[in-house]
């Protein structure tokens, strides 16, 4: 029997993110996926890409992550929120002094430098290609049956499989959910004039249109797109060849950052909201979408896996100095109570933006319009907002703000 600090179950981005984290630490852990990650090495750009805050990027450089990137990230240097092309709107604007908002990532490269990371840990055992044929939690530890006969075991089991994740129906934790009226369009642009690494979030009352800077590509000028569109929108923007779905991208931009050309295929995913009661059972804890996951409007949802991560290592590689049990009720406890409400604020801020922006009428417009001028003003409130784009408020695990634990 195979025996580690802690079973991973899931090698995703999050997963892995914990993993390195607990590697670095001098913690053992086994990830166990299904996936065979072989057949995404020579894969083609997607379209899919991921913001990630700095305070995510300060845990990346931390664990050795970051030396492992194939390609830089770009940085956000500036996000600029309008409602509509209406004139007005809220700039957050830290300056080129300081430390950026986030670095935009292609989700290809996030998974190439946390494998890389993963396979060079001198406490980590990645088991893919293995699938679970039965996981019992008792009194003393965990053991899990892998369909291959191998066993293993572990004082705790990290359930990093995803929004549908089995273990945390296994548990019987319930979840509350729902499914938002729109799909998300993605994909990355060619565009004419550079970006000056600006981030837009344009709302319009049909769904956000998110343009996000991208490094250039053999001189040509990047930004990836998130567009949220009503459901029966999404087939016929799917339908459009290359160049008219371009026109109708530069069209929603306002055109202004020129001519567009498409530089990814297009995909799309439906859009929905799960928040669970709670992220911990006996010797269970939940990280990343099977905790929680949220509309995109914000960029948030990959960075709150991260900070789940970054919560949990802490909470166990301090345990583990004490002598405790790592399965222990009041670590587990301790991790509950520290992520519990940062999650649930994030995910019901996300969920309220995309309400209050799905009001039609230029009455709505106007009092929106009114309200960013306002905070634009106010400049506590600015960065107060500023520094949950970065991550950087509230109770900080040391890895988020760069520190090794």
């Amino acid at each position: 029997m195979d025996r580690a600090d802690v079973i991973i179950l899931g090698g995703g981005l999050v997963g892995l993110a914990l993993a390195a984290a607990l590697d670095s630490s001098g913690l053992s852990a086994i990830v166990v996926d299904p996936a065979d990650p072989d057949q995404r090495l020579d894969a083609a750009f997607d379209g899919r890409t991921s913001a990630v805050s700095s305070s995510s990027m300060r845990m990346l450089q931390a664990t050795g992550v970051a030396d492992h990137f194939p390609a830089a990230g770009c940085p956000i240097r500036k996000i600029q929120v309008a409602d509509g092309l209406e004139p007005g709107g809220l700039a957050f604007d830290p300056g080129e002094e300081d430390e950026p908002l986030g670095w935009m990532h292609e989700n290809r490269h996030l998974r190439a430098a946390l494998r890389a990371r993963a396979e060079a840990g001198k406490n980590l055992w990645l088991l893919w290609k293995s699938k679970i044929a039965s996981v019992e939690r008792g009194e003393h530890g965990v053991t899990v049956a892998l369909e291959d006969g191998r066993q293993l075991a572990a004082p705790l089991l990290i359930a990093a499989d995803g929004r549908n994740s089995p273990m945390r129906e296994e548990a019987g934790i319930r979840v509350a959910r729902w499914r938002y009226d729109h799909m998300a369009i993605v994909s990355v642009l060619h565009h004419e004039l550079a970006h000056d690494n600006v981030a837009y979030e344009i709302f319009y009352p049909g769904g956000p249109f998110a343009l996000l800077p991208m490094t250039d590509d053999k001189k040509r000028h990047r930004s990836a797109i998130v567009w949220s569109v009503k459901k029966d929108d999404a087939p016929g923007l799917l339908s459009l060849g290359d160049d008219d779905f371009a026109e109708e991208a530069r069209h929603a931009m306002g055109g202004f950052l020129g001519k567009i050309k498409l530089a990814a295929r297009r995909s799309t995913y439906p859009l929905g909201f799960h928040h669970a009661a709670r992220i911990t059972d006996h010797r269970l804890a939940l990280i990343g979408d099977a905790a929680h996951a949220i509309h995109p409007i914000a960029g948030q949802g990959l960075n709150l896996g991260f900070r789940d991560a970054a919560a949990l290592a802490q909470v166990l590689v301090e345990g583990a100095r004490l002598g405790l049990d790592l399965g222990d009720r009041q670590l587990l406890d301790r991790y509950q109570r520290w992520r519990s409400l940062d999650s649930l604020m994030v995910a019901m801020a996300t969920d309220g933006l995309t309400r209050v922006y799905g009001i039609r009428g230029r009455t709505a417009s106007a009092v929106r319009r009114f309200g960013m001028g306002l905070i634009d003003r106010i400049g506590p409130i600015k960065d107060r907002l500023m520094s949950e784009a970065r991550g950087t408020s509230g109770d900080l695990p040391l890895l988020l703000r760069g520190l090794p634990i």
